[in-house]
């Protein structure tokens, strides 16, 4: 069975780049029948936060990747000392005693040598009972792995064949000490006892792979196949921060991104499909999905294409009644929008964040001055166009005025289908207070009859 993890590190906000890591990943899982693991790496509990956990747990909900298992590293610790205490038994790994001093004079030696910035190996050769003794008298120390000094080589899902010199790896420090191990060595013991197959991610850890390879060896464990994901780039194609708080998960969701347009144009980022399809759902594209169709040339983060996808969702993806559920979290207290105020506004919609502004027509009144009122040089029309308009509405009903149709046919008893600017543009001022609005009769549909009337008649006084 294929059995796949994502394995963020809490140490900042749901990055987009981890979003699009878990769908892969998720796809995957999904289309092979097979088991999809979260497991949250926090040994680094200096930078953890629980809000940097809540953020990725919370984020793979909203976006739907939902999980078969989970796991904390740091309830785990146990499993990595027995496992640490094996290698360094066996004598695959070692107490070093080097300082940070001594590290620093070797790296600026190899440095001014032009020789590859390793790690001498100088604590290898300690017996082990003289590295006891030291450890028991409190010196401090971390475990190094002995990288063997030989070709390190996998084929890669994405990138092919990948190749590696061990000799130029140099000994990797896994553990600070036997109670706090490490990235290198964690994620191995965790992979394999969790029965992972496929280690899907960035390309960022890409050099970390022959490290891990190795420790999966000197256990006895077989190696996962990896796959290493392009990076994201911004538009000036630097690499998009794990830290800059714009590209975390949370702030596209609080910018009113949908999490669907967000799936969705992030599957489409270094993944397409076999033809110039755009639009996919989640259970499309566990359809559509193969790894094999995965580029490795880095991808540009387009906002222009997220907003025009977010748009599209926005009016075409999903019913007004679920924009209406999700707009309350953008929206002031008390402000309860029907579904036509929402369908009057929601062609002019990139992000639900938008919906305050756009909504303000129906819930203030409108502010402006009475020159706005005017069509052009038109001014002579506007009072008395307005008055014939207000006329026509007092006489009609509320069942006449469900909806625009039913209000344009209404007022098309007085408005001049040649000169239609000089009547409605008045009308939208009137209703809005704006020069740029949705159409009249869709706010009026939307308002209702007793509030359209009366804020024409305010409009009427303005003239006077």
């Amino acid at each position: 069975m294929v059995r796949v993890r994502i394995a963020p590190s809490p140490t900042g906000m749901m990055h987009i780049g981890t979003a699009r890591a878990g769908l892969f990943v998720w796809l995957f899982a999904r289309q092979n029948k097979g088991k999809f693991i979260l497991r949250i790496e926090d040994t680094d509990r200096e930078r953890f936060k629980q809000e940097y956990e809540d953020s990725i747990v919370n984020g793979l909900k909203e976006l739907g990747l939902d999980w078969d298992e989970f796991y904390r590293q740091s309830e785990r610790i146990d499993i990595y000392e027995q496992h640490l205490k094996r290698l360094v038994s066996e004598g695959k790994a070692y107490p070093c005693f080097c300082s940070k001093e001594d590290l620093d004079t070797e790296r600026k030696e190899a440095e001014e040598a032009k020789r590859p910035v390793i790690y001498s190996g100088k604590c290898s050769g300690i017996s082990k009972e003289e590295a006891e003794k030291r450890m028991e008298n409190g010196e401090p120390y971390t475990i190094r792995f002995r990288m063997p000094a030989e070709k390190i080589a996998f084929d890669d899902m994405i990138r092919d064949h990948v190749e590696y010199d061990g000799s130029l790896i140099g000994d990797i420090v896994i553990a600070k000490n036997y109670k706090e191990p490490l990235y290198n060595f964690v994620v191995v013991v965790d992979d394999a006892l969790m029965e992972i197959t496929h280690v899907i991610r960035g390309e960022d850890h890409l050099s970390n792979t022959p490290k891990q390879i190795a420790i999966f060896r000197a256990l006895g464990y077989n190696e996962p196949i990896f796959g290493h994901l392009p990076l994201i780039l911004n538009a000036d194609r630097s690499k998009m921060s794990k830290r800059a708080g714009d590209t975390a998960l949370v702030e596209f969701l609080d910018k009113g991104y949908l999490p669907e347009a967000i799936i969705n144009f992030c599957a489409l980022l270094s993944w397409h499909p076999k033809d110039d399809r755009e639009i996919f759902s989640l259970e499309e594209l566990i359809e559509e999905f193969d790894m094999d169709r995965v580029q490795k040339s880095a991808p540009v983060f387009d906002y222009t294409k997220l907003n025009w996808m977010n748009r599209h969702y926005i009016n075409h993806m999903i019913t007004t009644e679920e924009l209406i559920a999700r707009s309350e979290k953008f929206l002031p207290a008390g402000w309860k929008p029907t579904p036509a105020m929402i369908d009057s506004v929601k062609s002019r919609l990139e992000t639900l964040s938008g919906l305050k502004e756009a909504l303000e027509i129906y819930f203030e009144e409108p502010g402006y001055e009475a020159e706005l009122l005017h069509f052009k040089d038109k001014i002579s029309t506007t009072g008395p166009n307005l008055e014939k308009i207000v006329s026509v509405l007092d006489s009609a009903s509320e069942d006449d005025l469900v909806d625009p149709i039913s209000v344009e046919k209404i007022l098309s008893s007085v408005v001049d289908p040649d000169a239609k600017g000089e009547w409605l543009w008045p009308l939208r001022v009137a209703i809005s207070g704006r020069k740029v609005s949705p159409g009249p009769y869709e706010m009026i549909s939307a308002l209702g009859k007793e509030a359209a009337v009366s804020r024409i008649r305010k409009a009427i006084k303005k003239l006077s």
